[in-house]
């Protein structure tokens, strides 16, 4: 369990913004009072709400919108390093507060939220101290998620007060490795081996671009080049590829032969003078969502693009 001098990971359940500022307020105040640095990463009608609720101490506080720093959840992590990075020599503390999981999150947002969750007790094992603070809105989200809060946090506040989970699943737990579920109907596949990936983008091209503006389209297109050449040089030197619609826009799969051993892999910024991972990294960067599973019998990549064309159809 996280502790004094370790980063420590606390779950807050609420419901209603009277409950939320209850309990975001006085985290914020303790931090204040430590000499810590502060980031608030909630939506932008939250922010607003903390804002009036600080007055004149608001200007002492970082705030950013999670509708976009969380967009894809993966880029999550990304944020937090980098305002360790910023404060971790701070003469007081650091210390945060994130809500990642909404109720008008996709089932498959809300898969990869309860995952990054359980990847910040990996990514800051052992590293910076540093203390985070995740709401949940015990008025609008399903009991499912709900139950799930105490596997991928150590320490859970409500009304009853702050105490540990009994069922946190320690600090090496990655998260779920469930299979991800199969998409609606039949989808045709393209088996894909060295050379050009012109066919892969072409077959891409040809089925999302009903469903997805110009720019969206081409950052699915680059996106997916990143994940199969990927399979080429680590993933077998082949790869099969799968893309369908969905009722938010497309979905592009790629399987290959490759194992991919770090849970954090496409979450942590690549180094200037490394080439390895940054394929994962632009494709996380790319893409609405990236959901990745691995093991030795292979890799599943499937990368998430939303449409904003109404009514559009995906081609067969």
């Amino acid at each position: 369990m996280s502790g004094p001098g370790k980063f420590q990971h606390e779950a807050l359940f609420y419901a209603g913004e009277p409950d939320f500022l209850g309990g975001t307020l006085p985290f914020v105040y303790a931090g204040l009072d430590a000499g810590d640095a502060v980031l608030v990463v909630v939506d932008a009608g939250k922010i607003d709400s903390m804002r009036a609720a600080l007055s004149d101490d608001a200007h002492r506080v970082s705030f950013a919108d999670m509708a976009e720093v969380g967009r894809n959840p993966a880029m999550i992590i990304p944020a937090w390093r980098d305002f360790l990075d910023e404060h971790g020599g701070h003469e007081g503390g650091v210390r945060g507060i994130g809500e990642p999981i909404w109720a008008e999150r996709s089932p498959a947002e809300l898969v990869e939220c309860q995952r990054h969750e359980a990847l910040l007790n990996v990514a800051f094992a052992g590293g910076t101290p540093w203390r985070l603070l995740c709401p949940y809105d015990t008025a609008s989200l399903a009991p499912d998620v709900l139950r799930d809060v105490g596997h991928s946090h150590p320490l859970l506040t409500d009304i009853r007060g702050r105490q540990a989970s009994t069922d946190y699943c320690g600090d090496g737990w990655p998260g779920a490795d469930d299979e991800l579920p199969e998409p609606p109907g039949p989808v045709p596949r393209l088996d894909f081996g060295p050379g050009p990936l012109d066919g892969v983008r072409r077959f891409v091209a040809e089925r999302a671009r009903s469903v997805l503006a110009a720019d969206e389209l081409s950052d699915l297109l680059l996106a997916v080049t990143e994940v199969a050449s990927n399979s080429l040089v680590h993933g077998g030197g082949h790869g099969s590829l799968r893309v369908w619609r969905t009722d938010r826009g497309a979905v592009c799969e790629v399987r290959d032969e490759g194992w991919i051993q770090d849970p954090l892999a496409g979450r942590a910024r690549p180094g200037v003078d490394r080439d390895r991972g940054r394929g994962l990294w632009m494709a996380n960067r790319l893409c609405d969502l990236m959901q990745v599973r691995s093991s030795a019998a292979g890799t599943v990549i499937r990368l998430h693009a939303r449409h904003r064309v109404p009514g559009a159809r995906l081609s067969a």
